[in-house]
């Protein structure tokens, strides 16, 4: 009998399914961001660009469709796996990922969870039955995957229930269906976005954002190096906006960090304060401001107990939040975070306001935004502000102010956007602010 050689080890697509399961592990074990989880298990690591968008989409994949893996493994399973399994749920997860909606060869999907489970102590005890369930999932699991309602299944029930409660079922499900696309790329430019929209392969959007289709690495861009624009989404930017005639002005961006709203701002000719508590955070603010050529007055500072040395015309208080309007591009949110951590930061919300309307003049406009879905975070901290402090009221948003856009604007006057707004654009973060003036 003639012995055939043993196939050599995909030894690169390995490395990029044993980096995705790092960073799945990161993020799940412990709850830390999957921006931090992918900034060690891939950006820094040796992989071929090719790998590399690999790994990332497997880890994207799994997480914007978390909810369907989950119950496609459980149809097959006959009883959940042990904690002294370690991994191996993960590398289920990984493989159903690629199967069911990355299309990988079932062959090479299948043995290389059997190899990932082998280089792990307690996983390796479980490869027989990650290699039988994988094979079930292959040639059984699309059909499984149609008796799921996937949107509900995407989304954890405390955040389905605060969706439709503030916005309705429907819109609920739109949200929902929003978040399992990657969102394009949104660019603000410096100036003419009309000059650089053919440049960048880009259209321009109602707000003047750019609007381009993702893929590629940023820093490659025509008009990076040179500071020419820089990566915002297209709701984030309209806060700014919000503040009216900013040229000349002293303006406070509280909690700044990453700096695309203060690089709005200088942008626009004012006199920019920006001030958050992290350092390393502010870094990244203060090498974007040096990229961009823009200027801006920095302040290491807890936004709680800093105050200017005199109060200022304007004030744009970007709140830390729970950041649920952006799944779409931060998709690990919704599992890491849950009732409690909304609360949580709505009493940090109403403190960090209280303390902002201590800054500013009378007469001068104060923006509260959030990037986040949760009322007890936008429209409540609000309201709950206005009941205790008559020096301040609201001044309502217009259409006009968001050029047109009158489904951004809510019947008190807010501004209010959801993933779900401008499918035929390809949506936007979810987002909430309003605006408000101190009248003595």
């Amino acid at each position: 009998m003639i012995r055939r050689p043993k196939p050599a080890a995909d030894t690169q697509g390995l490395a990029a399914r044993s980096a995705a399961l790092a960073t799945l592990q990161a993020v799940f074990t412990t709850g830390r961001p999957l921006y931090d989880a992918l900034e060690s298990n891939l950006s820094k690591s040796k992989l071929a660009a090719r790998d590399l968008a690999f790994a990332r989409a497997i880890v994207m994949t799994a997480l914007r469709r978390l909810g369907q893996i989950d119950e496609v493994i459980s149809h097959f399973l006959r009883e959940p796996l042990p904690a002294r399994a370690g991994p191996a749920e993960m590398i289920l997860r990984l493989a159903t990922a690629e199967l069911l909606f990355l299309e990988v060869a079932p062959h090479a999907a299948v043995s290389s969870a059997v190899e990932l489970a082998d280089h792990d102590t307690r996983a390796r005890h479980f490869k027989g039955l990650i290699n039988a369930v994988s094979r079930r999932i292959a040639a059984e699991g699309k059909a499984t995957l149609e008796t799921i309602d996937a949107e509900r299944a995407n989304t954890p029930v405390w955040a389905w229930e605060a969706w439709t409660r503030a916005f309705g079922e429907d819109a609920a499900r739109g949200i929902a269906k929003a978040h399992a696309s990657e969102p394009p790329l949104d660019i603000t430019v410096k100036s003419d976005p009309a000059a650089w929209a053919p440049k960048l392969e880009a259209t321009i959007l109602p707000t003047g954002t750019l609007r381009r289709l993702p893929g590629g690495r940023i820093e490659d861009l025509p008009g990076y190096a040179e500071g020419a624009w820089w990566v915002q989404d297209a709701a984030a930017s309209i806060p700014v906006r919000l503040l009216g005639q900013v040229k000349g002005k002293t303006v406070i961006d509280l909690c700044a960090a990453p700096g695309g709203k203060t690089a709005q701002l200088a942008n626009l000719g004012a006199k920019v304060t920006a001030v958050d508590l992290g350092f390393d955070r502010m870094k990244r603010v203060m090498a974007n401001l040096a990229r961009l050529n823009l200027q801006a007055e920095i302040e290491v500072a807890d936004a709680l107990e800093w105050r200017p040395k005199t109060l200022a015309d304007a004030l744009l208080l970007d709140a830390p939040c729970t950041a649920t309007g952006t799944v779409r591009r931060h998709p690990d949110v919704l599992w890491r975070k849950g009732v409690s951590d909304v609360l949580a930061q709505a009493d940090l919300q109403a403190r960090l306001l209280k303390s902002a309307s201590d800054m500013l003049k009378p007469g001068g406009t104060l923006v509260y935004c959030v990037c986040s879905l949760a009322r007890e975070e936008g429209e409540d901290v609000i309201g709950d502000f206005l009941a205790i402090h008559s020096n301040f009221e609201r001044v309502p948003v217009t259409p006009a102010d968001v050029d047109g856009e009158a489904i951004f604007v809510t019947a008190k006057g807010d501004f209010r956007t959801l993933p779900s707004h401008w499918p035929e654009r390809g949506g936007l973060d979810g987002f909430y602010a309003c605006r408000l003036r101190r009248t003595r």
